[in-house]
């Protein structure tokens, strides 16, 4: 799809669920107790078809180990197409229904018993077009939609070019597995997000993501951007889970992209964190592999009442002048 890009390793995010009462769990959400989260990394074939099919063969592995919730990162369908401005990408853009990635997870989904949301080009109503997940809960059926809210348009993240904002506002989607909300990469900035889906009931906060090196910037944002998300964990006695795409993409100059020539690293250094924000396991820059770790959400649930966050806002005063 993108045969100027020399080379792409991405990312795939397994979360693993176990529990002491599996029956109990699929009947009510409520009884929901333990999570075990599972990251399984990288993969490089260049085309969409190829990146659905390896992503399907690490999603069969995670499942085999226990995965029960497993993320794919941030559009991995093909490349970061929004390095470089080309007119012929908005035909990237499919509804739920046309999205080969989408049509693939749902059937996958209902195989295996497993939640997955899958990141989209999505062409929305009116010809617009957005930067969107799909929900697609454990018997197959997508759950609902989220387009991502915040669009950065930065040098080689050129998402205004491609993305409309997004309009459905933050949502948490009740699953087999419990209840998550889905904030896409530049969403994952903001303190808004994180609050806003806690608000609307989330337990667990997922991030998909797509970032990496800063060329005009200089700068390595890695620590900047993690610090970020374990803010959000610590605000709202919420466990963050965080997976980033790896390696090199590179452009090369052609006549439809106004000869641009440029790179990105993508940086890795996917994590989880505790509901107080402590990373309790990462990976590093480079490496492809799997993360676990196990959360007593009930336990959560019950310290995060316990802090009074939520009890004691004061929305009415926050914007008073």
């Amino acid at each position: 799809d993108v045969d100027n890009s020399k080379s792409l390793i991405q990312n795939i995010q397994t979360l693993k669920e176990e529990s002491q009462n599996r029956n109990v769990l699929i009947k009510n959400i409520g009884d929901i107790t333990d999570f075990k989260w599972d990251y399984v990394y990288s993969f490089e074939p260049y085309t969409s078809k190829e990146n659905i099919e390896k992503a399907s063969e690490l999603i069969r592995e995670a499942a085999a180990q226990g995965a029960q919730v497993i993320l794919p990162p941030e559009l991995f369908e093909r490349p970061y197409f929004c390095q470089e401005r080309r007119y012929e990408y908005y035909g990237y853009a499919r509804t739920p229904e046309e999205d080969d990635a989408v049509i693939h997870m749902k059937k996958l989904a209902k195989e295996l018993e497993t939640v997955i949301p899958v990141s989209f080009y999505e062409a929305g109503d009116h010809r617009q077009m957005f930067n969107s997940v799909a929900v697609i809960d454990a018997d197959g059926s997508v759950r609902g939609i989220y387009r991502k809210t915040h669009i950065p348009d930065d040098h080689y993240y050129q998402e205004k070019f491609y993305f409309t904002p997004g309009d459905t506002g933050f949502r948490a989607f009740k699953t087999r597995y419990g209840t998550i909300g889905v904030g896409i990469c530049w969403d994952q900035w903001f303190p808004e997000t994180a609050r806003g889906l806690a608000l609307k009931g989330a337990e667990l906060l997922f991030y998909p993501t797509a970032i990496g090196s800063e060329p005009i910037l200089g700068c390595d944002s890695m620590p900047h951007w993690r610090r970020c998300m374990m803010g959000h964990a610590a605000c709202n006695l919420m466990p963050v889970i965080a997976a980033n795409r790896i390696g090199t993409e590179t452009v090369e100059p052609c006549a439809e992209n106004g000869q641009q020539s440029s790179a990105l690293t993508f940086y890795g250094s996917s994590f989880i964190t505790d509901a107080t924000g402590e990373v309790t396991e990462e990976m590093d820059r480079v490496s492809e592999g799997f993360i676990l770790h196990t959360f007593d959400l009930d336990e959560i649930e019950e310290e995060r009442r316990s802090w009074g966050l939520f009890r004691d806002r004061r929305p009415e005063i926050y914007l008073k002048e």
